[in-house]
């Protein structure tokens, strides 16, 4: 029968080369501490006197913020601010219960008006101002659309503090660090909260609302979108049947009356109905503004020198009429212009 092995002494035998190997690994660790410390350069004295910014304790993908960004209120917050920031021109129209249909229906129409127009305008020779791909017709939340608004008008973010200003300042709490300046901030909640109900677009931000976007403030394609959505003879008339056969179907004919124009957002400047027809209206687009603005101009021009020359025409015509007077009675006439007095 072999001899049985205890237990207690193969743990003493494996013992000792495990504190051999710990003390060799703690040996070769601390090595490399010294030689990485050996080789490690001194800091530069740019770096050294320049100012340290502090670390920031959150992510800059997702910092803090006033409204949970994880909320689709909030996401539809920053895209629409984000729409009113880059977009020049803003059509707002009400609509009553229109169905999924009359939607689609409604769109297509203005997407192949706007394919005409842009057809037209690749012919002319002017592709630039081709931006038929960018007219959109999207429906709007209402409550969130006027915060949107408020802080797209509003709120000017402050510039940034400096380092030295912001090692000096204590701040409460996360949510109120003065370089957080996005649209969910703190700082862009209290700057537009006194702001409630003074932008000229609140009256009409009541009810089911829904938005017609240009990427460029263009009359014709405004011109255009109107025929489709709010025509009106004789500056806007509807497409014939003959032109467009399908804006004559009933699910258009439908749509279009729950649908009215309210206003329009030009360049920041707020528009009523006539307002924006008046925009539609323009011949020729932005080139036959430039056009009236230049003759405006030349009208001025022409008016005030006019005014200028008047009165020292109307003392050459004075003078000249006396002088020739004085030369049909046979009078001498002295260097002055007058007639010798009388004793």
């Amino acid at each position: 029968m072999p001899p049985r092995i205890r237990l207690r002494i193969a743990r003493q035998e494996c013992l000792p080369p495990l504190r051999s190997e710990s003390f060799r690994s703690s040996q070769c660790s601390y090595a490399t501490a010294a030689a990485t410390a050996a080789t490690t350069p001194a800091p530069s004295i740019s770096q050294m006197t320049s100012p340290i910014y502090p670390t920031p304790r959150n992510s800059s993908a997702q910092p803090p913020s006033h409204r949970p960004p994880e909320f689709r209120r909030s996401q539809l917050l920053r895209s629409y601010v984000s729409l009113l920031q880059s977009t020049p021109l803003i059509l707002l129209f009400q609509h009553n219960n229109l169905k999924a249909v009359e939607w689609t229906a409604i769109r297509r129409e203005l997407a192949l008006a706007m394919q005409k127009l842009d057809q037209s305008m690749i012919a002319d020779g002017r592709e630039s101002s081709a931006v038929g791909t960018g007219v959109k017709l999207q429906i709007i939340q209402t409550k969130i659309f006027e915060p949107a608004l408020r802080i797209a008008e509003f709120y000017k973010p402050p510039p940034r503090p400096s380092p030295r200003a912001l090692r000096n300042m204590t701040i409460p709490s996360e949510k109120e660090d003065p370089t957080l300046t996005h649209v969910l901030s703190e700082s862009a909640y209290n700057a537009v909260l006194k702001k409630k109900g003074r932008h000229p677009l609140t009256p009409l931000l009541t009810g089911s609302l829904a938005l017609l976007t240009l990427p460029t403030v263009s009359p014709q394609y405004l011109k255009a979108a109107l025929q489709i959505l709010a025509p009106e003879k004789p500056g806007f008339p509807a497409p014939t049947r003959k032109a467009s056969p399908g804006y004559w179907d009933p699910a258009v004919q439908d749509g279009l009356k729950k649908l009215m124009l309210l206003g329009a957002r030009v360049e920041g400047r707020v528009f009523d109905m006539g307002g924006t027809r008046w925009v539609g209206g323009i011949d020729g687009g932005l080139e036959g503004l430039r056009a009236q603005l230049v003759y405006m101009l030349q009208g001025f021009g022409a008016g005030i020198t006019g005014a200028l020359e008047s009165a020292s025409r109307s003392l050459y015509f004075t003078m000249e009429s006396r002088r020739h007077m004085l030369e049909g009675e046979g009078k001498p006439i002295d260097a002055g212009g007058d007639a010798p007095k009388r004793e």
